[in-house]
């Protein structure tokens, strides 16, 4: 040990996505010394590019909105969903929550880049292309191994971490903190695409979510960004692409071709990428938090993509997570259980109740249906724009007994059969 490099620091932050620039940037913004570990470099591919308006709520709080609103991203007002002729849409300008109206649509290479490069012009330390190799949580204060890119190796010792390290998981792998999600295992094949996109009734201001035709818990998603192209997605059950994932790009175009109201809609694309797959990404974990320690965002829990919650439950639990540790740094007694994990575990259980309605088809029917009150449909409108954690909105508050009670009065019979 005593040939090893130590150094000490306050905060280390491991990964520089979307939870830890937000997080690295509120605790230095209260001024704590912060340091990121990343161990990718900047811009890098990821998914999770359909933003929910809640999100700005905490870019605005980390002081980088101005920053994102002159980045040209595509607008978003909403959400669209469609299966065979029906079609849904709902505003983020009309919701039960107060919140923001509008959001974006992002390539992420580029959003999270962005983000973190906002967080070290307001001087924050990052680290590219360096990896944590071990840890010990054993001692007095954590010491994190570092490892460098030519094998070389430091070690960090600090007064907490935090991980967001996103489907790393680090913490979670190093700690034994993993625990098996209780959804199926589901799959995503997707790609991006020159969308060249001229259907009239198409909005580019809002994710398109596209039931399949007959199987119900098979979904895409279309996803606008500025400058003419999109990302498209097809998200299915395990057993849904047997057979067919020994050619991504035939496997999500044929998928694609059985749904004739996203096929037509993508009638014109240029098809100039190849396609990628993400399988097994539903994920939990034994505890959020521990001594020294916090999970944030997907190195904690990932539930499904349907609703593009995985970013605004990250950027919520970065913006609590440096709350909870900037009082506890400051001499203060805290509580991670209370003030941290039960809450946050709030919104997401209100997240998984739906993302389960979803696949069960009883979310779907209330999607769908057209004669509910507009009261019903703004609160709806809420979740969907990312305020999962409003107590007020009794669909966030009692969320089962709430979408059991609609979706008995909203069951309709399936869509007319396309053609």
């Amino acid at each position: 040990m005593s040939t090893v490099e130590m150094e000490r620091r306050q905060v280390v932050v491991i990964g520089a996505g979307p939870s830890g620039a937000i997080a690295a940037a509120l605790l230095k913004r209260k001024g704590h010394d912060v340091l990121v570990i990343e161990r990718q470099y900047f811009p890098r591919f990821s998914i999770g590019e359909s933003l929910l308006s809640h999100c700005l709520d905490f870019v605005e709080e980390a002081g980088m909105l101005d920053a994102v609103n002159a980045a040209g991203f595509q607008r978003k007002n909403g959400a669209a969903f469609a299966w065979g002729e029906r079609y849904s849409a709902f505003d983020f300008g009309d919701t039960f929550s107060e919140g923001k109206p509008t959001t974006f649509q992002v390539q992420r290479a580029d959003f999270d880049k962005l983000l973190a490069d906002q967080a070290a012009l307001q001087g924050v330390e990052i680290r590219y292309g360096q990896a944590i190799a071990n840890v010990d949580f054993s001692l007095a204060k954590p010491q994190l191994g570092v490892q460098r890119e030519d094998g070389s190796e430091y070690r960090v010792e600090a007064d907490f971490v935090l991980d967001a390290s996103g489907y790393g998981r680090v913490l979670p792998r190093l700690l034994d903190l993993e625990a098996p999600s209780n959804f199926p295992v589901r799959q995503a094949v997707f790609t991006h695409v020159e969308d060249r996109i001229d259907s009239p009734t198409f909005d580019r201001e809002k994710i398109l979510i596209t039931t399949h035709p007959t199987k119900r818990d098979v979904w895409f998603w279309t996803i606008p960004f500025s400058g003419g192209r999109c990302s498209v997605g097809v998200v299915a059950a395990a057993e849904h692409f047997e057979g067919r994932t020994d050619d991504l790009d035939a496997c999500l175009r044929g998928f694609i071709d059985e749904t004739p109201s996203l096929a037509g809609v993508l009638d014109n694309a240029v098809w100039d990428t190849p396609a990628r797959t993400i399988g097994g990404y539903s994920a939990n974990v034994k505890s959020l938090h521990g001594p020294g320690f916090a999970l944030l965002g997907n190195a904690a829990e990932f539930l499904d993509p349907v609703f593009s919650s995985g970013v605004t439950i990250a950027m919520r639990s970065a913006s609590m997570a440096a709350d909870v540790l900037h009082r506890q740094l400051q001499g203060e007694p805290v509580d991670w259980q209370s003030e941290f994990a039960e809450p946050l575990k709030r919104g997401v259980d209100t997240f998984r109740c739906y993302v389960e309605g979803w696949y069960a088809g009883t979310f779907q029917d209330v999607i769908f249906y057209t004669e509910g009150s507009d009261d019903i449909r703004r609160m709806i409108s809420s979740i969907l724009a990312g305020y999962a954690w409003d107590q007020r909105n009794p669909f966030v508050s009692e969320p089962k007994r709430r979408l059991r009670m609609l979706s008995e009065i909203c069951a309709s019979p399936a869509p007319s059969q396309q053609t």
